[in-house]
């Protein structure tokens, strides 16, 4: 299964059903700003988030503060998410969380973190199916 995921429906897939679940509205985060302030309580964040991808990659490379195994970032409206921001920047983030989704998969079962399996959601969008293929991120549709 992909890290990224075109879902058709505002709704979460049955298949997601039992993740622990960050929804985040694509309507009202269209810059990295309002972002940060939506997955901050999204998937509740420690109190040290700073808000800047660094931070950002350092806390979701952690997660010790979510006691389920699988963790999904749901983004509904999509087509609005981020769009006051440039291309470059959606892609940066769009990669990152990728990344972090595919580091994930590599943990050693002998390091002291709990494993986690971290997918990340889209409502199906032209505009991010677009940027995903343009910068050959690979995604599946549910």
């Amino acid at each position: 299964m992909s890290n990224i995921v075109i879902i058709n429906t505002g709704g979460v897939p049955a298949a997601f059903k039992k993740y622990r679940i960050g929804q985040i509205d694509g309507a009202k985060t269209p810059t990295l700003q309002t972002f940060y302030q939506a997955i901050e309580q999204a998937l509740t964040l420690p109190d040290y988030f700073e808000y800047n991808l660094e931070s950002l990659d350092d806390l979701l490379n952690d997660m010790s503060w979510i006691k389920q195994a699988d963790v999904a970032l749901c983004i509904t409206h999509s087509d609005l998410f981020l769009s006051q921001e440039k291309p470059p920047k959606v892609f940066e983030l769009i990669n990152l969380l990728d990344a972090i989704a595919e580091d994930w998969k590599w943990v050693d079962e002998e390091e002291e973190i709990q494993s986690k399996n971290f997918k990340i959601l889209f409502q199906h969008s032209a505009r991010i199916i677009d940027i995903l293929e343009k910068e050959e991120i690979m995604f599946e549709v549910a």
